[in-house]
């Protein structure tokens, strides 16, 4: 058993995947954050052009 739990220890094949799977979560976290940053800002402006827009007189001929 012991000898099981050394060789176990000093395997380091899945090191890389979890580089990988760490390094991916922070640019998805990341992403996340800045859309819902842009959402924000883009709500923002929209709204603003709409309520210009909606306050045009419309010219029927």
């Amino acid at each position: 058993m012991v000898k099981f739990i050394k060789s176990f220890r000093d395997q380091d094949d899945g090191a890389v995947t979890v580089d990988w799977v760490v390094l991916t979560a922070a640019t998805v976290g990341l992403s996340v954050a800045v859309i819902a940053i842009v959402a924000n800002g883009a709500t923002d402006h929209s709204t603003g052009v709409g309520a210009a827009l909606s306050s045009q007189a419309v010219a029927t001929y």
